[in-house]
């Protein structure tokens, strides 16, 4: 999308709400990843309080942890839950699958250590 929007016409002035193909969970997105990766991938629930601890830890400024809790407290409470057609409408074909972009991103090594 974005190589298209910096190198094509007719990308002026436009916003694109880019999704998948389809609204997944969280563990949705884990277990495709854990698929493609052959690793266990395990969702641990964090309080918002104990994740903006770590974020200090590990060296997060404040704007940007307010931002990530912003995010994951009130953008990600389920009102954005239906995919867009923002790719659809830039690239003139259908988003790829979240399980797609899992098995590239294995495939090119992304998630070994």
């Amino acid at each position: 999308m974005a190589v298209a929007a910096l190198t094509q016409p007719g990308h002026e002035n436009r916003l694109y709400e880019l999704t998948g193909a389809r609204a997944i969970t969280f563990a949705e997105a884990l277990e495709s990843i854990a698929k493609a990766s052959g690793r266990e991938v395990r969702l641990a629930p964090v309080s918002p309080d104990v994740f903006r601890a770590g974020l200090l830890e590990a060296g997060v400024s404040k704007p940007e942890i307010d931002l990530i809790l912003y995010l994951f407290t009130t953008v990600l409470d389920g009102r954005n839950e239906k995919p867009a057609d923002g790719v659809s409408a830039a690239l003139h074909r259908e988003a790829r699958s979240f399980e797609d972009y899992a098995m590239q991103a294995a495939a090119s090594g992304a998630w070994d250590i």
